[in-house]
């Protein structure tokens, strides 16, 4: 059994749940935001922290943090900041996954291959943003395969 049957037979035993491209697309670009949104809130909590004196500083080194109200409402929003980040990340990883499973569905390999083998290396961000912007959708009818992995009785 091939690499691609084991897709195929893992999305039919699952409920047939299809990721859409543009269900993957959303995906990818609200991780995006969330990673985004998740560092600019981060930063402004440092900024925040380091500007008003809550870290007290021995030339380029934290030695000390003042225990303040701000510092720790600085602290609980740089936490958020991770927590939004790592939430963005699954995002990233779920919307690696729905494209390697819609492209997993085409006649020609490539672009499943491409996506598998370039994510398992940790490359796998530009070639999702090249699929997301010029990928085909393995969902629609004109692009699926016509393959079906079926079983045969043997005949003595």
């Amino acid at each position: 059994m091939s690499v691609y049957a084991v897709f195929a037979f893992a999305s039919e035993i699952y409920g047939g749940v299809t990721m859409t491209k543009p269900t993957i697309t959303k995906i990818f670009v609200g991780s995006l935001i969330a990673i985004a949104g998740g560092f600019l809130l981060m930063l402004g909590a440092g900024l925040t922290a380091y500007w008003n004196g809550t870290l007290i500083m021995d030339g380029p080194d934290v030695v000390g943090v003042q225990s303040s109200a701000l510092g720790l409402t600085m602290l609980g929003l740089a936490v958020v900041g991770c927590l939004v980040m790592a939430a963005g990340g699954i995002g990233q990883f779920v919307a690696w996954i729905g494209a390697v499973l819609n492209t997993s569905k085409l006649e020609d390999r490539t672009w499943f291959v491409l996506l598998l083998v370039l994510g398992l290396l940790s490359f796998g961000f530009i070639p999702m943003v090249i699929y997301i912007l010029t990928g085909p959708d393995g969902t629609s009818p004109e692009m699926r395969t016509s393959v079906r992995y079926t079983a045969t009785p043997r005949t003595a």
